[in-house]
């Protein structure tokens, strides 16, 4: 049986049509059952349209208070009957209620080698302060922001051409890849949250895997 599957985005939605693309050549055994955004004009809402999947946006202004308007965005998300949430560059925190309620459910990828440069603008940062490294990492989400269990990372070498557009373009290719990736683990039963770490196949994860972007490109 396919994992139930809700996707929460903000943006493009670059990472969700690449879970699309690997469920739909079934390599990903997951059913998407709904996008849900913050953001009326998100691209990725109009990609969850063609794909033929529920696609809502409620976007906080036309709330009373934050809230209200978590309140909402729970009511809605819930009436998808989730298995999983798969964040895929949601720019809102989750408050403490729903960590709580998905926990060991909810994936987010980040655009950094976490527990470095969590928070935005990590290309940039990434680039200022000279990094030899870059990547991106598959986290559980908590309560805390970029904070949760560590699952996987895609690790590639900053390059002296690289700038802030050539950088993201590298890391985002890995993240195609990798997040789909971590996402058939869970379908398959063998990746889970134990107590304060992610486990895999039983075994507790001290550190997280790494994939260099020659092992996923």
């Amino acid at each position: 049986m396919s994992l139930r599957t809700a996707v929460l985005l903000s943006g493009t939605g670059s990472n969700f049509q690449a879970i699309l693309g690997q469920a739909a050549c079934g390599n990903l055994e997951i059913e998407v059952v709904a996008a849900l955004s913050d953001r009326p004009g998100a691209q990725g809402l109009q990609r969850a349209r063609d794909a033929g999947i529920p696609a809502a946006a409620l976007p906080p202004s036309e709330y009373q208070d934050r809230r209200s308007w978590w309140e909402a965005f729970a009511g809605r998300l819930r009436s998808f009957s989730p298995q999983v949430l798969a964040l895929a560059g949601f720019m809102r925190i989750l408050p403490a209620s729903l960590c709580d309620e998905y926990r060991g459910r909810a994936l987010n990828i980040h655009p950094s080698l976490l527990p470095g440069y969590p928070g935005l603008n990590t290309y940039r940062r990434v680039l200022e302060a000279g990094e030899a490294w870059h990547g991106a990492t598959v986290h559980f989400v908590t309560r805390d922001l970029d904070s949760g269990p560590l699952v996987a990372q895609a690790r590639l070498r900053v390059t002296a051409r690289d700038d802030e557009a050539s950088l993201k373009a590298r890391v985002q290719a890995c993240e195609h890849v990798l997040y789909p990736r971590v996402l058939q683990w869970m379908a398959d039963g063998r990746l889970e949250m134990v107590g304060s770490r992610a486990a895999l196949d039983g075994r507790e994860l001290l550190k997280p895997i790494v994939f260099e972007e020659k092992e996923l490109l």
